[in-house]
């Protein structure tokens, strides 16, 4: 869609999220709140963050860089706060989506809806699937999927067994499976009742195809275009490696991109999961909101990228390892995310900034 089409559109589009979102119990809908969302519109493009933290949101606006709208710094709708700011000489609007794939994704529906929005950086914490990585690496993947989409097969049957409704298109055996049956602690047994988990693709319908006409994605790409600056940034500076003049990681932590991260609706606590994963998909890293916002942004045709700092090691490290290096994984994603955004044409003439 072009930026003249989405610039036209965009007042209808802002008219029907608020009827159909904003409580309007007195049949009146908030003229203020139209009029500000107008106002920042107005002063448009911007790239929107979407952010999984609460201590990267913090840390976001309160860098240095940050410098926020001189008379709308943020707006509130629909149970979010949308903050509308400059980071690096880039006009961005970051919002906190919360856990999970609905939120991340309604989030994301929202930033695009409401705003006129260049293109979506997820910014957040994850976890390694690779056991080459430690806590605070920065990873930027090409691919995402969603990996909480299954058919889970009868008992009795196995992989040459056709699915249900897989000969109308409902599902497919097509991406593979995981048999359970391998994971018995007792190797005596060869069977198992939960029998295989087949990973299916989402559907999704396309802002700009045919009313209704169900298409299919597993693997999404991120913009070609953002994932080729992101790649300049490998080996281009230091990530931060120690918490305090004694505690450090056993190796300075890395930038780098990787083939492909995976989402669900499930914190992956779990070596054997986490292997899974690794060998069957060549995951290098899961979390519970970028899948979601790759897919809404595939659908509604606006670019896209994820970066994310390993947080946890899915069950190779201890708890506490984590919590002590945790701080490290938000200062070297929010680092590495404003030095994306460094490298992006600059677009702040228009925007009206605080002193």
């Amino acid at each position: 869609m072009s930026i003249v089409v989405r610039i036209l559109s965009l007042g209808w589009v802002t008219m029907m999220m608020i009827m159909s979102i904003t409580n309007v119990g007195d049949g009146a809908i908030s003229q203020n709140l139209i009029e500000m969302i107008n106002i920042i519109n107005n002063e448009c493009p911007y790239f929107g963050i979407v952010i999984n933290s609460n201590l990267l949101r913090d840390s976001l606006l309160q860098s240095s860089s940050s410098v926020p709208h001189s008379t709308i710094p943020y707006l509130d709708f629909a149970g979010r706060r949308f903050h509308i700011e400059v980071q690096v000489n880039q006009k961005i609007i970051s919002v906190l989506s919360g856990v999970g794939m609905l939120n991340a994704g309604i989030t994301t529906q929202l930033l695009i809806n409401i705003f006129n929005i260049e293109g979506v950086i997820q910014l957040g914490l994850s976890g390694s699937a690779d056991p080459q990585l430690q806590i605070a690496d920065v990873i930027i993947p090409h691919y995402w999927a969603h990996s909480g989409v299954w058919y889970w097969q009868r008992h009795g049957d196995g992989p040459s067994d056709e699915l249900a409704f897989e000969s109308i298109g409902d599902f497919t055996r097509k991406i593979g499976y995981l048999n359970i049956s391998e994971y018995e602690t007792n190797p005596k047994y060869s069977d198992n009742l939960l029998n295989n988990l087949w990973y299916q693709p989402e559907e999704i319908y396309s802002v700009d195809g045919e009313p209704d006409n169900r298409q299919q994605a597993f693997w999404v790409p991120v913009d070609e275009f953002y994932f080729s600056l992101a790649q300049k940034l490998e080996d281009s500076f230091f990530l931060r490696r120690c918490v305090n003049s004694t505690t450090c990681l056993p190796r300075p932590p890395k930038l780098v991109s990787a083939e492909r991260g995976m989402s669900a609706n499930v914190f992956v606590d779990n070596v054997a999961y986490r292997d899974f994963l690794h060998s069957k998909f060549n995951a290098t890293l899961f979390d519970m909101e970028s899948a979601a916002v790759a897919l809404v942004c595939l659908q509604q045709k606006t670019p896209f990228i994820a970066i994310k700092a390993i947080s946890d090691l899915a069950g190779d490290a201890s708890s506490v390892e984590g919590s002590v290096f945790s701080s490290l994984a938000v200062q070297n994603a929010l680092f590495a995310s404003l030095q994306f955004l460094s490298l992006l044409p600059e677009q702040v003439q228009t925007l009206n900034l605080a002193q």
